[in-house]
């Protein structure tokens, strides 16, 4: 069996193509997309790179999964389902954290691997992994750039409490001359914070990060 998964995210198109085989999944390729804005055309060029022809599809995604007519499937099932396929090789967790471009989710799981609640941040946008890529597009970086540079950089304080705040500061600071490796590495230093709170309001202890946030090593290492 051959079968293609797909997730429409705010800021990313992500598409994994599996193969089953004596009941063992293996992961063919994978591919992370940025969308630019235009995800309809992103999720068409990708796909057909797959060639998906003859492939069972499923699409995945809190903002765009409707605009396709595939089975789609929400992501606290995605979450689920995939887990289970994962779960001997990550045991005991006792919960998924979602660090996407909009939303940060945590879904606490039972005692059978099963998703019992979510527990979700504030609203704010300054700490989701959009409002990350926009502050760092004005400073003309890319994501790999950012991350060099930040990685060794002492962090200058940004506020979390709003993204208009958190947007002033950094521009103030960069009008004063603070080099953008630290306004980035404050940018991290912030998202970090962030998610730290978060897990602290679940009260559990083993967590399995998921989402294109955690590509960011700078944020995971703070």
């Amino acid at each position: 069996m051959r079968a293609i998964g797909i997730c429409l995210g705010a800021s990313t198109v992500s598409v994994v193509e599996i193969s089953k085989i004596d009941d063992k999944i293996k992961i063919d390729r994978q591919v992370s997309v940025s969308h630019n804005g235009d995800p309809k055309k992103t999720f068409i060029d990708t796909l057909k790179s797959f060639n998906p022809i003859g492939a069972k599809i499923a699409v995945t995604g809190r903002k765009f999964r409707s605009m396709v007519s595939v089975a789609n499937i929400s992501e606290p099932q995605a979450s689920e389902i995939a887990y289970e396929y994962i779960s001997d090789k990550y045991r005991n967790i006792d919960a998924i954290a979602s660090l996407g471009g909009e939303t940060f989710l945590v879904y606490p799981l039972d005692s059978h691997g099963k998703i019992a609640s979510v527990i979700s941040k504030n609203q704010c946008a300054s700490g989701t992994g959009e409002f990350f890529m926009q502050q760092i597009k004005r400073m003309d970086l890319s994501i790999d750039e950012t991350m060099e540079i930040a990685q060794s950089a002492e962090p200058f304080k940004v506020s979390g409490r709003c993204s208009v705040f958190c947007k002033s500061d950094c521009t103030h600071a960069l009008n004063k001359g603070i080099p953008k490796s630290e306004v980035s590495a404050g940018l991290c230093r912030m998202i970090s914070d962030k998610i730290s709170e978060l897990l602290d309001k679940t009260a559990k202890d083993r967590f399995l990060l998921v989402g294109g946030i955690t590509k960011n090593k700078v944020i995971m290492d703070f």
